[in-house]
């Protein structure tokens, strides 16, 4: 009987098998830690823009300091109260298409969605209500502006201000001139104004606003589609639609 040996086992890569355990490519780990880092750094990013956009999404335009703004608008109050409301709460589908109508525009983007709770302040000199104060945000040129009026019981704007806006002429805007221009308008006057065009017709109150900055005709128009915005949402929310049949007038 023949015993045949076993055929020897081929040797083991370098570094195997003699104490020293497997080699770790020093350079490939560091990769491999990079990549997960940036990995991880862009889901985090990722998450904390999707929040931010929540956050905006679900609140309306508040005054920054209520207890100056509202003294410094009304020097002879005496306090206000704060009411939140929504389209979605109050008409749904329908209502957001109804206003739409009476802007002449689409409600898009992040500023416009139909549950932004909006925020309206009722004003008071003791017991007796006096005016209202509310803003809306609004797309600027280069981003959000912030659009705020004084309003008297009948829906008349007596103060006119941005509270918030990215522009690069946004002095000339923020300039008590312009926003003097407003002062005595209301819904009706703005109603025969197109917001997507810009053109009133025929030509009326709003057609004498006077763009501070025709360079930044962008900015002009979205302060005067915020301002029809707004007036309409008050007429909605506070005025019982007051100035609703002269919508259907023009």
């Amino acid at each position: 009987m023949r015993f045949i040996a076993p055929a020897p086992s081929p040797p083991p890569p370098e570094g195997e098998g003699k104490g020293e355990g497997s080699r770790i490519n020093p350079t490939a780990t560091i990769c491999e830690m990079k990549t997960r880092y940036i990995i991880i750094i862009f889901i985090t990013g990722f998450f904390l823009v999707l929040a931010a956009v929540w956050l905006y999404a679900a609140v309306g335009c508040d005054l920054n300091d209520p207890d100056r703004d509202v003294k410094r608008l009304f020097p002879d109050s005496t306090g206000y109260k704060t009411i939140y409301v929504s389209i979605s709460k109050k008409g749904g589908d329908a209502l957001l298409q109804e206003i739409e109508r009476r802007l002449g525009d689409k409600f898009k983007g992040l500023y416009e969605t139909i549950d932004v709770p909006y925020t309206m302040y009722q004003i008071y000199q003791g017991k007796d209500l006096i005016g209202y104060i509310h803003g809306v945000n609004q797309k600027g040129q280069y981003g959000g502006i912030q659009v705020f009026l004084a309003l008297d019981l009948e829906g008349n704007i007596r103060g006119f201000y941005f509270q918030k806006m990215t522009s690069q002429n946004a002095g000339l805007f923020r300039n008590p001139k312009f926003g003097q221009q407003f002062i005595g308008l209301n819904l009706k006057d703005f109603y025969n104004y197109d917001v997507a065009t810009g053109l009133e017709t025929p030509p009326g109150k709003v057609n004498q606003i006077k763009n501070p900055a025709p360079e930044s005709e962008a900015d002009f128009k979205a302060a005067l589609r915020a301002t029809k915005k707004n007036l309409i949402l008050v007429d909605e929310f506070l005025l019982g639609n007051k100035y609703l049949k002269y919508f259907r007038l023009s």
